[in-house]
């Protein structure tokens, strides 16, 4: 499992990298010393049960709150030397709409213009260009208190936007939405990345960061339990097994005399190895299958998914169905 090389400070070629960050409420540690290297225009998740430091480490990494230790650097800036810098090239997000319900989305959209001191040509260029990315524009002047869970999201993220910010963190954007409302915000982060954005995304929806992410770190009693890719972590969690299912029963005790290893399901004429899901154990199993002249009617790979990962790293307890994926 790749993981963060360890060093004097943070890589300054990342987005957000950091080294050993630390940060405790009195006798009660919620960061315990984290390491991440996030690049640039990529999505990096979080994960973590309730309490785990999420969003504690949003705050730190946003400068809004500072780390008892560690090294960090947000797009090239030092943490605690130029926070400045930091707050210049970010956008932030919180699990708390940001949005005004007394003022109209526009309305809304202005005030961050004019936070950001831009001139009202400006101001009213990019709220307008931004209401309309959003597809916003027809609501544009009714009161934010009348927009509905996803059309508030969708404003507050514009709302970042205006500053244009080279990172976003995005602190559990989708809670609350229903489904639709949910593509719809991942079709926006989608969006941003492929303009160079780099996302950061706490999220208790696993969907989602299996969804979006091209990095994954799961955070547990203040450690980074494991990161890497979504697929990278999935291998982390036994369980993974091939399953060939035959019609022929004769092609089907052939199998099950020379893979001695596999369970065997003499009713349904099926044989389960066990596998980590890998393109090179895959391959294993078909060039053996080629080789002793058998074929399989069905091979069925299940992997672990990022619901297994999460219970298996963070203690928690029931494991849902199996991913699966059929090759015929």
């Amino acid at each position: 499992m790749p993981t963060p090389s360890q060093g004097d400070g943070p890589q300054s070629s990342a987005a957000v990298s950091t080294v050993g960050l630390r940060k405790s409420y009195g006798d009660k540690t919620v960061l315990d010393g984290i390491d991440l290297r996030i690049p640039a225009g990529s999505v990096f998740a979080l994960l973590g049960p309730n309490g785990a430091g999420k969003t504690t480490a949003v705050k730190i990494l946003s400068t809004l709150i500072t780390a008892d230790g560690g090294h960090a650097q947000v797009a090239g800036h030092d943490l605690a030397t130029s926070p400045d810098g930091v707050r210049a090239a970010i956008g932030v997000t919180g699990q708390f709409s940001a949005v005004d319900g007394l003022i109209t989305g526009e309305e809304n959209m202005l005030l961050m213009a004019d936070l950001h001191h831009l001139s009202k040509r400006e101001g009213r260029q990019v709220t307008a260009e931004l209401l309309e990315r959003f597809d916003l524009t027809e609501a544009a002047k009714k009161p934010a208190s009348t927009y509905s869970g996803g059309m508030k999201r969708r404003l507050d993220i514009a709302m970042t936007l205006v500053g244009k910010p080279r990172i976003i963190f995005l602190d559990e954007p989708t809670t609350g939405l229903d489904p639709r409302s949910r593509h719809t915000m991942w079709g926006i982060i989608r969006e941003l990345v492929s303009d160079g954005v780099t996302v950061f995304l706490t999220t208790q929806y696993l969907e989602e960061a299996d969804e979006l992410a091209d990095r994954i770190a799961v955070l547990n009693d203040g450690k980074i339990a494991a990161q890497g890719t979504a697929e990278e972590l999935k291998r982390l969690v036994p369980g993974g097994h091939v399953r060939l299912r035959f019609t022929d029963p004769a092609a089907y005790q052939s199998a099950a005399v020379a893979l001695r290893e596999a369970t065997r399901d003499d009713e349904a004429l099926a044989l389960q190895i066990p596998s980590d899901g890998s393109q090179r154990e895959l391959r294993s199993v078909l060039d053996w299958l080629d080789s002793a002249g058998i074929e399989a009617d069905e091979l069925t790979v299940h992997t672990p998914d990022l619901d297994d990962v999460f219970f298996a790293l963070t203690g928690g307890a029931g494991v849902p169905d199996q991913s699966k994926e059929t090759v015929r």
